[in-house]
């Protein structure tokens, strides 16, 4: 008689996790992709919820909500995640911050490389390059500013080449259409067909936050809010680690 009741009670579970599962659709930029990727089946196989990501630059992501594109999540830098919590498309005190990664740079795998330990190495690795790859995302932005910051703007102007959005700087440092490339350091460290050279010097390095929101108006929110959870866990903190990032 124990034994069937233990039965009935365990399909009983099943059958309501079975009812409870819900399918979480997430917009989410690259920066902390691998980590995702890594996550996520832990977290579909723990929680019975099925997720289902689009992953592309943070222009193309812009334009994908403006165009009205639904999702449940939205994973983006902490600046683009505030920035819809305002426009209203990101639900007020959704925002969960998951990690935070500086900019490096890396070549191409085999080739020499350049000497960035100080910011004279750098500024000079910077003007010694025949060719410079950066993105249309946070560690892009900064790039540009950085060699106007460094007096380099106009040496540089006719040698860069910014990758399209969504487009990792990793891939054309290994096409070897740039000699030298700079991106987040979770994009560049693990990259395939580059060597990754390392962070920028401290003194000019920039961190960028990247964080979760939960799309305004979803019917999935307990889902994107245990999702949220389960990768802004402490648990998941060395998958961060293991590309280059700060969890949290």
């Amino acid at each position: 008689m124990k034994s069937k009741i233990i039965i009935s009670l365990a399909s009983a579970m099943l059958m309501t996790g079975m009812a409870s599962a819900a399918e979480i659709k997430v917009l989410s930029t690259q920066a902390t992709e691998e980590t995702y990727k890594e996550l996520v089946p832990q977290f579909e196989k723990a929680s019975g919820h099925k997720v289902t990501t689009v992953f592309t630059g943070t222009l193309d992501a812009n334009k994908r909500l403006a165009a009205g594109e639904s999702y449940d999540v939205l994973i983006m830098s902490s600046a683009s995640i505030d920035e819809h919590l305002k426009d209203g498309k990101v639900a007020p005190g959704s925002r969960v911050d998951l990690a935070k990664s500086g900019v490096a740079l890396a070549v191409k795998a085999g080739a020499s490389k350049p000497n960035i330990k100080t910011v004279k190495a750098l500024k000079k690795t910077i003007l010694d390059a025949k060719s410079i790859g950066y993105s249309t995302g946070p560690s892009g932005v900064y790039i540009i500013s950085l060699f106007e910051k460094l007096g380099v703007a106009d040496q540089v102007k006719g040698k860069l080449k910014q990758t399209p959005t969504g487009v990792f700087v990793g891939s054309i440092i290994a096409s070897g259409e740039v000699e030298i490339g700079f991106q987040q350091v979770s994009e560049l460290s693990q990259f395939k067909g580059v060597d990754y050279v390392g962070p920028l010097p401290a003194e000019v390095q920039r961190y960028t936050t990247f964080s979760s929101g939960i799309i305004a108006g979803t019917k999935q929110t307990d889902a994107a809010k245990a999702l949220q959870k389960f990768i802004s866990s402490p648990k998941a903190a060395s998958a961060y680690k293991k590309r280059g990032m700060e969890p949290g």
